[in-house]
């Protein structure tokens, strides 16, 4: 595994964020609306929705790459298909997990996922096509990362940014 391995894997990982915002936010939200709708619905009823299907998006460029590199051998092709399927994963356990608990298996308390859980509560707010905002998934904005720490503050947790502000001092208190 060298750099140039590597930095294809962070690339595509990276990238692929954006890719996730785009196609949420001009297909899912567009055309693909009658897919994605039950996801906003929140009296859905089926442990499965129809926008679950949206995964294959992500599984096909994957394994195709990730075979096509095996068989070739090409392994810059596999770093590819492995950047795409760590993206998939982290997008599975932040979104499904994390966020909708879907899985109950894991729970956070970190600043950070307060903030993306805020974001996509913002998003659901919103049960129609048009009007919804923070199309991401593991990237917030920085209204978004405000509203976490405010929540936080206003809840009686401590933020890493209180521990360095004097009594005195602090004014926004």
């Amino acid at each position: 595994m060298g750099t140039a391995w590597i930095l294809i894997f962070l690339t595509t990982f990276v990238g692929m964020e954006l890719v996730a915002w785009a196609l949420h936010k001009y297909v899912m939200h567009g055309v693909l609306w009658p897919v994605h709708e039950d996801h906003h619905d929140p009296n859905h009823a089926s442990r499965f929705q129809k926008n679950d299907g949206f995964a294959f998006f992500f599984f096909f460029p994957s394994f195709f790459s990730l075979l096509y590199g095996a068989l070739a051998p090409a392994p810059l092709w596999q770093a590819f298909g492995y950047g795409i399927m760590a993206y998939g994963a982290s997008y599975f356990l932040v979104h499904e997990v994390l966020i909708h608990r879907r899985l109950k298996f894991l729970k956070s308390n970190n600043f950070y996922f307060d903030a993306l859980v805020g974001a996509h509560k913002k998003h659901h707010a919103v049960q129609t096509k048009e009007g919804a905002s923070h199309f991401g998934m593991l990237w917030v904005s920085g209204s978004a990362l405000r509203a976490a720490f405010d929540r936080r503050r206003a809840r009686g947790i401590e933020n890493r940014a209180d521990r360095h502000r004097s009594p005195a001092t602090d004014q926004s208190r």
